[in-house]
């Protein structure tokens, strides 16, 4: 079984600052791509950004939404098995449960297997 648990949400003012973290646990034997989803009250769940596999000679590629292009950072931390996303300027349309998500290569008695799994989510509220 794999865990991923989310860290650094809270309440910032608009224009402010914070990084996420989320940290995988558990049978794994690599993590291919990882990304962060984001589900604001009374919206459909997100996508926010993304990030595939690095490596020590590709940093890996880094995908965003149009809405937080600019001002909001993905990367990861393969030793740690963590994904960050650092997030600037934000505003209250940033409000929202942040999930992270990661596809995952477990090894199990009947041979390797990628499963996709899920945070539990970290609110962010931006005051204005």
């Amino acid at each position: 079984q794999v865990q991923l648990v989310e860290s650094g949400g809270g309440l910032v003012q608009v224009g402010g600052s914070l990084r996420l973290s989320c940290a995988a646990s558990g049978r794994i034997a690599s993590i291919n791509s990882m990304g962060w989803y984001r589900q604001a009250p009374g919206k459909q769940r997100e996508w926010v950004a993304s990030i595939t596999k690095t490596s020590i000679t590709n940093g890996g590629n880094t995908n965003y939404a149009e809405s937080v292009k600019g001002r909001f950072t993905i990367s990861r931390d393969n030793a740690a098995n963590t994904v960050y996303l650092q997030m600037n300027s934000l505003t209250p349309g940033d409000t929202a449960v942040y999930y992270c998500n990661a596809y995952v290569m477990t090894v199990s008695p009947a041979g390797p297997y990628e499963a996709r799994y899920w945070g539990e989510g970290t609110l962010v509220t931006v005051s204005s």
